[in-house]
């Protein structure tokens, strides 16, 4: 892969010898692509991560100053974790989730920092990684559900529901959305031969999202697909274009229609899809149920301003809250508490100060900001705050807004000395 042509136009220069330039991609790629291999401690993604981590602050990496507040308030998020979980310091599990949180944050600011330069490339190779991690995820789901892999489904599966290589179905489901995203983008928008391959490669994708049998899966992926592409809509640079992405969206919403009826026709999966689709779950309702349980511990989250600790929550209630930015105040009280749903929200507000602005990689981030906005939203009825593609999102977020922001300020028009001595 060539990337002589996007390093020509850049907006500044790639100084990095071809070598370090051609590893430090290869590097993004592969935390790509083994975001998607979790079902094994320590993951190949932390260890690709590690690694990227070392190669890139060696070979050159800045931490710009519009970075500060992330980091702020990533400290003061974890800082209010490990105090919660101070009188749980003799417990293993406590103190592994208070690393994995460090982890997490330490992950956010890398993306940010990587992908605020070499932007256009390192987030094509991030996406084409993304997407090679959700077809071994999604055909090892699949293959599995449906008895493909001898001994395989006990592994690839829970509860009769696809897993592939997560732990969990809801997890595949949701890492699922962002490169099914990316491959509906060239569905609507490639030439036919690049938009053929990603129509199957999304079609494999839906499947897996579909045997997941994950609620919220099924309708993120539904409105974060719609949200992105009246996004492209309404950026689409000329008639044509915009014409191009509304048949094509027509068209895979029939498509897809018409697969999820053959797939119906299977007795097991109709009666599963029936099971799942129903609003009237137990562990939904009641006053101890998920909603209920919002409710309660949030009435606790006010008079505990230190919160309960992580991994606590179940010691009061049934289950776990199901509720990211409830969690966060009752895992690290009042200042985690305050301080998660501000990232969050802030940088959803950001995201779309962006969506307009015109840059090369506006596509990439069409798709990224809509599966990161699904996130935020799901966030409310699951707990997502150790999703490792979460975290990868926000950072590669915040990446983008920095390289904006620059791409603005070099694409400006000069001011000359006479034009301002006029003005």
């Amino acid at each position: 892969m060539a990337y002589a042509a996007a390093a020509g136009t850049s907006y500044q220069p790639v100084t990095a010898p071809p070598g370090v330039l051609a590893l430090q991609r290869a590097l993004v790629w592969l935390a790509g692509a083994t975001g998607a291999i979790v079902f094994i401690e320590p993951s190949p993604y932390e260890l690709v991560t590690l690694t990227a981590c070392v190669v890139f602050f060696g070979t050159g990496v800045r931490m710009r100053l519009v970075f500060m507040p992330l980091l702020f308030a990533l400290i003061l998020l974890n800082i209010g974790y490990s105090i919660g979980a101070i009188p749980f310091l003799d417990r293993p599990e406590v103190m592994n989730w208070i690393f994995t949180s460090w982890y997490m944050a330490i992950t956010v600011i890398f993306f940010a920092m990587v992908i605020s330069e070499d932007t256009e490339a390192r987030l094509d190779m991030l996406r084409r990684g993304l997407i090679v991690g959700a077809m071994i995820a999604s055909i090892s789901g699949v293959a599995g559900y449906f008895h493909l892999v001898p001994g395989g489904y006990d592994l690839l599966t829970l509860y009769d529901r696809a897993r592939g290589t997560f732990k969990d179905p809801n997890v595949l489901g949701a890492f699922l959305i962002l490169p099914a995203l990316f491959a509906l983008q060239s569905v609507v928008s490639d030439r036919f031969g690049k938009a053929f391959r990603n129509a199957i490669a999304f079609c494999i994708m839906a499947l897996a999202v579909l045997l997941a049998f994950s609620r919220a899966a099924w309708g993120g992926l539904v409105i974060t697909a719609a949200f992105m592409l009246a996004l492209m809509v309404l950026t689409s640079r000329s008639p044509k274009e915009r014409s191009r992405i509304i048949v094509m969206a027509l068209i895979a919403v029939i498509l897809a229609a018409a697969l999820l009826a053959v797939l119906l026709s299977f007795d097991s999966i109709a009666e599963m899809f029936k099971q799942r689709a129903s609003f009237d779950q137990s562990y939904d309702e009641g006053r101890f149920g998920r909603f209920g349980r919002h409710i309660l511990g949030a009435q606790m989250a006010l008079e505990m301003p230190f919160g309960i600790g992580p991994l606590q929550f179940h010691t009061y209630f049934p289950e776990d809250t199901h509720n990211s930015y409830l969690n966060a105040f009752m895992s690290g009280g009042w200042i985690s508490g305050v301080c998660y749903p501000a990232l969050v929200f802030v940088s959803v507000i950001m995201g779309f100060r962006y969506v307009f602005v015109r840059v090369p990689w506006q596509r990439s981030y069409l798709a990224m900001f809509s599966a990161f906005l699904g996130t935020v939203g799901e966030s409310f009825i699951i707990d997502t705050d150790h999703w490792r593609h979460f975290w990868m999102m926000l950072g590669t977020m915040w990446g983008m807004y920095a390289a904006a922001e620059r791409y603005r300020a070099n694409s400006a028009p000069p001011v000359s000395a006479g034009t301002s001595a006029a003005s």
